[in-house]
């Protein structure tokens, strides 16, 4: 089986030191790509030399809301300037999004709407952050429609958010959450969508399946998330691995 880690932040400080160690456990597993998200500027910067480095490595540039104390007036405008120079390094614009914990929600539409109209520029798609924002996000589509979908990173909420995503063209980001007997809502409706609405990721090193937590996450870990998902689906494995790496290939195919 072939699987496609879609997102995980490979150049974080808790993978750094033993990086080649984890890419290749993930590789013996059948991991054969890993999307690294941009979050600020200036790791952005540092992304296309760090793709040179690991094969098998695809990267996108965005400005995380997380960061939004840090971003500066005119990141954005250097972003897209990088994104445009770089465009055929790139496989998506992102991570952005908007999260309802981190303060100055207007400021956040704004800059998500911007890389919004990045991605449509260098017609690529979106990877999405979301933290209790399903509506914000309705409001920044209908305000600018994306057109060349992307993925909802880390999806949970119910089955109408979820078809409302599907319908401009997005899939759905199935990570560690799905390991939690608490996230009952979610699973039921990772299993009633349709497959090829589905892609796998680990946030690595974030969001650690259960059974891991206080340890940092890894990407070979994906595939026990793709052992999870295949507990809540119908399919058989062989068709849920097959899929959902078509699904990712065709996603970020450049």
């Amino acid at each position: 089986m072939r699987f496609i880690d879609t997102h995980c932040h490979l150049d974080f400080d808790e993978l750094r030191d033993q990086l080649p160690q984890h890419l290749a456990d993930a590789q013996a597993l059948g991991v054969e790509r890993c999307v690294v998200p941009g979050v600020t500027l200036a790791q952005s910067l540092t992304l296309p030399a760090f793709a040179q480095q690991y094969p098998g490595v695809k990267i996108a540039f965005g400005l995380h809301p997380y960061f939004m104390t840090q971003h500066q007036a005119d990141d954005m405008a250097q972003l897209a300037e990088l994104a445009h120079q770089h465009s055929s390094e790139l496989v998506a614009i992102g991570e952005c999004g908007i999260d309802a914990m981190v303060e100055d929600i207007p400021a956040q539409q704004k800059l998500f709407i911007e890389h919004i109209a990045l991605a449509n520029a260098l017609k690529l798609p979106l990877i999405v952050h979301h933290r209790k924002s399903h509506h914000l996000l309705a409001a920044a589509f209908k305000q600018l429609p994306p057109q060349n979908g992307g993925v909802i990173h880390a999806f949970s909420g119910s089955l109408q958010d979820a078809n409302t995503y599907l319908k401009l063209g997005f899939k759905l980001g199935v990570g560690g959450t799905i390991s939690y007997p608490r996230a009952a809502k979610t699973r039921t409706t990772l299993a009633q969508v349709p497959l090829d609405a589905l892609v796998l990721e680990t946030d690595a090193p974030s969001m650690p399946l259960a059974g891991y937590q206080g340890q940092p996450n890894l990407p070979k870990r994906v595939v026990e998330v793709f052992e999870h998902l295949c507990a809540i689906r119908e399919e058989s494995q062989q068709q849920i691995a097959e899929v959902v790496y078509v699904t990712s290939l065709s996603l970020f195919s450049r």
